[in-house]
């Protein structure tokens, strides 16, 4: 279960048992219904703060993916031209040596 469902569960819960307590509580209607809007008006605070930390942090992880990302793409050019490098390295290298071959066959072929 991740964490924010289970925050989410966590508060949902509270608030119940929360209404449950205050409904059956010995106090007036005024006092009930005053308490339960400080109650409300507390969890929706709660809720506002937590929806705040989220934010950030999923932008955090979205700036931290971009990072990695960036970092990935980087390292991938770099093995590419290393890799194309190589190649072009190994294609004159063999060609030279076809060249060679050639030049040495007609050489004796022509002795």
């Amino acid at each position: 279960m991740s964490k924010g469902k289970f925050a989410l569960g966590a508060i949902f819960g509270g608030l119940a048992g929360l209404v449950a307590g205050l409904l059956t509580a010995p106090k007036s209607g005024k006092e009930t219904r005053a308490d339960i809007k400080l109650k409300a008006q507390d969890a929706k605070e709660e809720a506002e703060r937590r929806a705040v930390e989220v934010k950030k942090q999923a932008l955090d992880t979205v700036d931290e993916a971009k990072v990695q990302a960036d970092r990935l793409v980087k390292e991938a050019r770099t093995s590419i031209e290393e890799y194309k490098s190589r190649g072009e390295r190994a294609f004159t290298a063999a060609k030279k040596e076809a060249t060679t071959a050639h030049t040495d066959s007609k050489k004796r072929t022509n002795s």
